[in-house]
């Protein structure tokens, strides 16, 4: 079936909806944006679906809700699963309480237990739900940071972390069997309440996964000294972040903590950001502004399901406000986090650092002082979970600490995900640490750069949509794999990384091994000057992420480096 039959099919079953056809209706003189609605099913990923909010099949509606969620249906079936049941969250946007209900009633139609939370949740705490109500699977409905069109729909295992083989491509097997909507099993809500299938999760969810937050505070007794001295300005950006940040602080003594006032309320049309991504320097011009009012010491924003936090930090030097990129504020807690359970004796002996392969290098030297073990990751949090889980199976080490670039950290074994609200906690505490010093969190950072080494990462994306986009984005990966570029400029390549092939191939003596990690469509090359770049097309979004990072001897040289290897690197790309 072509976009067109496919179009006039949503338009003429009674399948389908008015308010739907009525969508639909509207855009009949639109060929190019039928086409881009109808030309593909919305795919269903390793992780689950994502895109923007609509009427078709390549769109996020509770049609294309359902398909998924039949499909895992079918998958929790063929384990043996159902009466385990699945438990939902979903975050501030837009549809996101339509499409959890509608995910829930198409369990309950398939004999499946539905445990939903009331009302927004952080989706770090729909994977700790997971595991405490022990569940065979859990939901979330969330597109994460993505601009305010999007939607999305996770998935996670019954270990709390986002589905990892085999269990991805089983499911993304069983989604695609399901090529008809008749085959879409569902049910009223009230049937379903009537047979007791559908169940609210109670707030007592809520009170434990506050609890095992507050047990990775290191220092309670400090953060109660300091309380009144430390100021924090903390923004939600009209996501779920609003009540457990606040909470978690406030139970731990914190007083001065300012909540930007505009951005506090969930909204799933983010009025106030164009994009509600803490990585965006524009997502911070309120909380600036609070910042200055107030005099604050630490800039905190969330993104709208709380599992990524970007932070700014006062230098009171220049007294300007100074940005922190992922692996800044997550080196910061990790470092902190080993020195200090190190004086306590916490620190086990077999413990473990893990970190996905475009994460900064300067948890090499931080491991090794700390007498940890550092592991790398594809990336991906959820396999940073997976190894949590491979851990306690195997026996072999303890996790400490895990953290990917793109802003998101997790501290602890409660979740096996990231966790934007124990990561304000943290970093809040190590602010709160350094002040009790005479430091800023600045100062600190400058400490660990003086320590171990200026490391400076960079990321550059490439967005190309649509058919056309996406046999681009494959161009230029086919390109990189099949003629690896000898140099970066003025960076030597040392050694080419394919993990699509599993080979890792010595550039200096022509020897091959292996990666060591399951096959993605990932190039990294390994660079001289202790420098590397990466290309991975994006998971969840219609780009190709170059990432790249560089160590100098000093800040401006760091970032001298760091623009040499970004130009070098964007040049072969084009």
């Amino acid at each position: 079936m072509d976009y067109r039959q496919a179009y006039e099919n949503w338009l003429n079953s009674d399948y389908f909806d008015e308010e739907t056809k009525k969508e639909l209706r509207e855009i009949e003189n639109d060929e190019k944006e039928i086409e881009d609605r109808f030309y593909k099913e919305l795919e269903f990923g390793t992780g689950g679906l994502r895109g923007v909010i609509g009427a078709g099949t390549n769109r996020m509606n509770i049609y294309t809700v359902r398909k998924a969620t039949q499909g895992l249906a079918n998958y929790i079936k063929l384990c043996g699963g159902e009466s385990k049941g699945v438990v939902i969250a979903y975050d501030s946007r837009r549809m996101s309480p339509e499409f959890a209900e509608e995910a829930a009633l198409c369990l309950n139609a398939n004999g499946i237990q539905a445990y939903v939370f009331s009302s927004l949740r952080p989706t770090p705490e729909l994977s700790f739900a997971v595991r405490e109500l022990k569940c065979i699977a859990g939901i979330v409905i969330t597109a994460s940071h993505n601009p305010r069109e999007y939607n999305g729909y996770k998935v996670y295992w019954e270990d709390g972390a986002q589905i990892t083989p085999p269990h991805d491509k089983n499911i993304l097997a069983e989604v695609a069997k399901v090529t008809e909507y008749s085959q879409v099993k569902t049910m009223s809500k009230e049937a379903a309440l009537q047979q007791q299938m559908y169940h609210i999760v109670s707030s007592e969810i809520d009170d434990k996964y506050m609890d095992e937050l507050k047990k990775q505070s290191i220092h309670p007794d400090m953060i109660r000294k300091m309380s009144k001295d430390i100021k924090i300005v903390y923004t939600p950006l009209h996501g779920t972040g609003n009540l457990p940040v606040r909470r978690v602080l406030k139970e731990l003594g914190f007083e001065n903590v300012y909540v930007v006032k505009e951005q506090e309320m969930p909204d799933g049309s983010f009025p106030t950001v164009a994009y509600p991504n803490p990585e965006d320097p524009k997502a911070f011009e309120l909380a600036l502004k609070l910042a200055r009012e107030v005099d604050a010491d630490i800039v905190l924003a969330t993104d709208p399901d709380a599992d990524r936090l970007g932070v700014y930090c006062k230098d009171t030097k220049t007294k300007e406000y100074v940005s922190f990129t992922g692996n800044m504020s997550g080196m910061l807690i990790a470092e902190y986090i080993l020195r200090e359970r190190s004086k306590n004796h916490t620190l086990p002996h077999n413990g473990a650092l893990v970190k996905t392969i475009v994460t900064t290098n300067m948890a090499d030297p931080i491991a090794e002082e700390y007498k940890v073990k550092l592991l790398e990751v594809l990336t991906g949090f959820k396999y940073i979970g997976e190894q949590i889980r491979l851990f306690e199976e195997n026996h072999t080490n303890e996790y400490v600490f895990g953290l990917e670039e793109s802003y998101g950290c997790l501290a602890g074994t409660y979740a096996r995900d990231k966790d934007a609200c124990v990561a304000v906690m943290m970093l809040c505490e190590v602010a709160a640490y350094c002040k009790s010093q005479g430091k800023t969190l600045w100062d600190a950072m400058v400490d660990m750069y003086e320590k171990y080494g200026y490391y400076k990462e960079g990321l550059s994306t490439i967005t190309l949509k649509g058919i056309d986009g996406a046999e681009q984005i494959q161009s230029i990966m086919n390109r990189l794999r099949q003629n690896p570029p000898k140099n970066f400029g003025r960076f030597q390549v040392q050694a080419v990384r394919d993990y699509k092939e599993d080979v890792r191939l010595d550039m200096l003596t022509g020897e091959k091994s292996s990666t060591n990690l399951p096959s993605s469509n990932v190039m990294y090359y390994e660079l001289d000057q202790d420098a590397w770049c990466c290309a991975r097309p994006s998971g969840t979004e219609p780009k190709i992420k170059f990432y790249f990072g560089v160590k100098g001897g000093s800040l401006k040289e760091a970032e001298e480096l760091l623009q040499e290897l970004s130009e070098s690197l964007m040049a072969l790309a084009k």
